[in-house]
């Protein structure tokens, strides 16, 4: 079974650095891909309250047999429970659904909202010992350094869009500064722009005998990003894991920066966008 290994984030609590996500996942689905994620060897298991299978995670936890100090689960704070009370009654919810006495992450889902109020809620429930650790996600460089500078406790990781075409690079050396690990979502960019097909990720994965999507997960594990990759295919989920018995050189790192396009596959400057997250019913 592969061993995945760690990052440390600021406050000492060790992240692994290739993760599991259930995003547009049913009940179904996530419970058995949870289930032979964590068999395979995956023990960051990320899920949050608007994917609406937090139940289904925690059933495959507990099936798993796996120690849970061995485990790190992630959830997120919807837009809904932005504020200093909702915030910690959705954290109680969660660990609820989940069937856990803590979570290793929660992120604050989307920069909207009552932020301020939401994150003093994360810092009390982080105090009380059931969050180990709290960050954000889908935030800008400016919302994150705000965050930042006023927070009594400091965001400890960002969850945002990363992928060959959005490399977020500027953003990663803020993040850096910052002592704030990198999380990228949407490694493989949902699958758009024929990802899997590009001639400069393809002729990198021949070389070294691998996947274009195991080319991409190594790329970002070596530029220090924490990925979390979907799928409900064994073999995919298998394939995604077994990325650290190779090195890309630095030219190859270089022919994979020049892919950067600055393409998204959602945009949260856009105000049609965001009227769509506060439209969302849970």
């Amino acid at each position: 079974m592969t061993q995945v290994p760690n990052v440390i984030l600021s406050n000492e609590k060790k992240m692994p650095t290739l993760g599991f996500g259930v995003f547009q996942m049913s009940d179904e689905e996530t419970e058995a891909s949870v289930l032979k994620a964590i068999e395979t060897g995956y023990r960051l298991i990320d899920t949050a309250t608007s994917y609406g299978n937090e139940e289904a995670v925690g059933r495959a936890i507990a099936k798993s047999g796996v120690p849970r100090e061995e485990l790190f689960i992630t959830s997120k704070l919807w837009i809904a429970d932005m504020s200093e009370e909702k915030a910690k009654a959705a954290v109680e919810l969660s660990l609820k659904k989940l069937g856990l006495d803590y979570l290793d992450l929660y992120l604050v889902h989307q920069p909207f909202g009552d932020v301020f109020g939401a994150w003093r809620g994360l810092e009390t429930m982080y105090d009380e010992g059931k969050l180990k650790a709290i960050g954000i996600s889908n935030f800008n460089t400016v919302q994150t350094y705000d965050l930042h500078f006023n927070a009594r406790i400091k965001p400890m990781v960002s969850q945002i869009e990363t992928h060959p075409f959005n490399q977020n690079e500027d953003a990663h050396k803020l993040l850096t500064q910052l002592n704030i690990v990198h999380e990228g979502w949407a490694p493989f960019a949902e699958g758009a722009h024929d990802i899997f097909k590009n001639e400069v990720l393809s002729g990198i994965a021949e070389k070294y005998g691998k996947s274009v999507g195991q080319v991409i997960l190594r790329w970002n594990v070596q530029r220090g990003v924490v990925a979390i990759p979907k799928s409900s295919k064994e073999e995919r989920i298998k394939e995604n894991l077994d990325v650290f018995d190779f090195e890309l050189t630095s030219e190859d790192m270089e022919s994979i920066a020049t892919l950067e396009a600055g393409l998204k596959t959602v945009d949260h400057t856009n105000p049609e966008f965001v009227k769509y997250l506060y439209d969302r019913t849970l």
